[in-house]
């Protein structure tokens, strides 16, 4: 039987991009929802650090096994890096992230190109049975666009736009968006990580 990593999440979006950089760990890996845990976790830190660590030890005191979690968010720097660790929650967790978009491009509204820099960051945990702890961080820069574009990703890739490709990140192939996305680097560092940790029992 394959040994079990619980990725902290339920959305299925994020799972299938985890799954694509993780498969040749050659372990199982499962959401939150497939392992039926429904935990209500408060994240109260400050950073994404802080909030990817409270996560991650808080599912895997739960399953006793080895569990990651990610937090990420949108830095805008106009916006004082606003939403920042506030993405997922920014307008209410709830509100469609079309009207979340659209309010930030409402925001940004006048600003010339040079002035909407921003990067997607994101920070993934890893919490082992055995009480350690692995952390890495991924970002990818870019723009705010001044309009919606693209049907692929999820969340605010619509309105994240990179200059050098000319397109939005809702544009990109899943192969592509794997290999430059802040979730795609962080990932690949973790791999590398718990290949280090894991890598005498398993003889990865």
């Amino acid at each position: 039987m394959k040994e079990k990593i619980i990725f902290a999440t339920g959305n299925e979006g994020k799972m299938r991009e985890i799954r694509m950089i993780l498969e040749d760990l050659g372990m199982e890996i499962l959401s939150m929802k497939e392992v039926d845990i429904q935990a209500d976790i408060e994240e109260n830190g400050s950073t994404f650090e802080e909030n990817a660590v409270i996560k991650a030890k808080a599912v895997m005191e739960l399953t006793g096994t080895i569990v990651l979690a990610d937090d990420s968010g949108l830095e805008i720097d106009y916006l004082n890096k606003e939403p920042g660790i506030y993405s997922a929650r920014y307008m209410g967790e709830d509100t469609s992230y079309r009207i979340k978009n659209q309010n930030l491009i409402d925001r940004l509204d006048g600003v010339p190109e040079e002035k909407r820099t921003a990067r997607f960051v994101c920070v993934i945990a890893a919490a082992l049975p055995d009480g350690r702890v692995l952390v890495t961080r991924g970002a990818i820069e870019g723009i705010i666009g001044y309009e919606e574009r693209g049907e692929g990703g999820f969340g605010y890739d619509p309105i994240f736009f990179l200059p050098e490709y000319g397109c939005s990140t809702a544009e990109l192939s899943m192969e592509k968006k794997n290999e430059l996305s802040h979730r795609g680097k962080a990932l690949r560092a973790m791999k590398e990580e718990l290949k280090k940790a894991l890598g005498f029992k398993r003889g990865i």
